[in-house]
């Protein structure tokens, strides 16, 4: 039986595509090199486990003089990049906390950024338990992040349900014994809190 449901942020409450924001300001080729150069998403795991969110990244833009303006938009215009918020996800999250359904989230994050994230994004505030991988100094899909989440939540992973936008993620909690949904669209989530018995057809629309 689920006791609890658990989110991912990225890409399930919230579309993360930096990629997709540096085709806005830059020609497509040279955000591709940029890309192949510089391990941009490796910066920003450095970041999810408890960097300096300004001084991490700024450090890393020293190290690419050819890209440094662009790199150091990783930090200035990151809300650009974690837009728009995916309104029909956070209409389920707040479904299941009316049906008085544990709503956790567990994600990759940095301490500096999902501070800056909740003032544009007011129900990243209002998970019934956030694991915020900053904080946890551990990023998934490693599994001590996993078992932290048991040890603090007191809960099984037969009694968690978990959807991410990853199949790594979702692999390393299945690997626990977690009930898991890979996320491609808030419509099959809807689908499948309702095969769970967590929300009606009309509370999931």
């Amino acid at each position: 039986m689920v006791k609890a449901v658990i989110f991912d942020i990225g890409n399930v409450l919230i579309e993360w595509q930096p990629e997709r924001y540096y085709d806005t300001v830059m020609p497509v080729a040279e955000r591709e090199a940029m890309f192949a150069e510089v391990d941009l998403h490796g910066m920003n795991d450095v970041v999810d486990r408890g960097g300096d969110f300004r001084g991490t990244i700024y450090d890393w833009a020293e190290r690419y003089p050819r890209w440094r303006d662009a790199i150091r938009r990783w930090h200035d215009d990151w809300i650009e990049m974690a837009r728009p918020a995916i309104p029909h996800s956070v209409r389920l999250m707040k479904a299941l906390q009316a049906r008085g359904v544990p709503v956790y989230a567990l994600t990759n994050f940095g301490i500096g950024s999902f501070d800056y994230a909740t003032g544009f994004y007011p129900f990243l505030t209002e998970f019934d338990r956030a694991y915020i991988s900053g904080h946890m100094g551990v990023i998934k899909p490693e599994g001590r992040i996993y078992e932290m989440v048991e040890e603090d939540c007191g809960f099984s992973g037969a009694e968690l349900l978990f959807t991410d936008d990853r199949a790594d993620n979702i692999g390393a909690a299945h690997l626990r014994g977690w009930k898991t949904h890979l996320f491609t669209g808030p419509d099959g989530w809807a689908n499948r809190l309702v095969d769970e018995g967590l929300l009606t057809e009309q509370e999931a629309i």
